[in-house]
């Protein structure tokens, strides 16, 4: 008698037996994959795409992996030495939504810092910051008006958090809120892992009537402990040609107009 071989496993199959190897593995290799599910590249390549579409998977070099939790973030140091080309495409794209006369909040961080010189070119700005460097780099431009909001000093990333700096924002009435992140991905939205950062970007966002969500792709695919807000709750979101297109096509699925800048 012929030994009884085992159907071959539908799509969805496949894509539940490869959901539970990267959740003990945490990341795989297609090779390792096409030996775990006796199926060709191209088969993986199609299940790989269709489960970042669906935000639960994120693709790596060679391979893929599955969403990781940050407990940190760097410090403003760390951060101003790496993807600088990255964030000066960001920020040159983001800068675009930007009109003479708007106020606008710029989040803590080094890719809004960017902005600054971008932003310079424009006249009768009304630009809002918790960041101490971003405020550094615009008291150059006696053009604009300038708001700090003030706060508890978080050293390390050179910034204002907490209920006063909320506070200040829930007292202004934004044209644009353009917002940073250390994580986010498509399912839990944008995250932190510091709690003292939630309330101010909550702030801005409820103080703006366009809120802009502007974050690399490294970053993609990691969360943090406390959440900020869902990808949905942006008008736009801006980040770098590095996101992956069925990557690009879930977040799209969110209802969220997406603008991949290149370097």
């Amino acid at each position: 008698m012929a030994e009884d071989r085992k159907p071959p496993l539908i799509p969805d199959q496949r894509r539940e037996h490869l959901l539970k190897a990267l959740r003990r593995e945490g990341v795989l290799s297609v090779q390792q994959i096409t030996r775990l599910l006796g199926v060709s590249h191209m088969t993986v390549r199609r299940d790989i795409a269709e489960l970042e579409r669906a935000g639960q998977v994120f693709s790596v070099p060679g391979g893929v992996r599955i969403a990781s939790t940050i407990t940190s973030e760097p410090g403003f140091d760390d951060k101003s030495e790496v993807e600088q080309p990255q964030k000066a495409a960001m920020a040159r794209e983001a800068a675009h939504l930007v009109r003479d006369g708007m106020t606008v909040y710029l989040d803590a961080g080094t890719t809004l810092l960017a902005m600054a010189p971008v932003l310079a070119g424009l006249s009768r700005l009304t630009v809002v910051t918790n960041d101490f460097t971003t405020m550094g780099r615009l008291m150059a431009a006696p053009h604009f008006d300038l708001v700090h909001t003030g706060g508890l000093v978080d050293v390390s990333n050179r910034s204002s958090v907490g209920r006063l700096a909320a506070n200040t924002l829930r007292d202004l009435a934004l044209d644009l809120a353009f917002i940073s992140t250390s994580s986010w991905d498509l399912l839990r939205g944008v995250t932190t892992p510091s709690e003292s950062k939630v309330e101010v970007k909550q702030a801005a966002m409820a103080s703006a009537a366009r809120s802009v969500l502007v974050a690399g792709s490294s970053k993609y695919g990691t969360f943090g402990r406390y959440r900020v807000a869902p990808l949905a709750a942006f008008d736009t979101i801006v980040t770098d040609t590095d996101l992956s297109e069925a990557a690009a096509e879930g977040v799209r699925s969110a209802g969220t107009g997406l603008v991949r800048a290149g370097a």
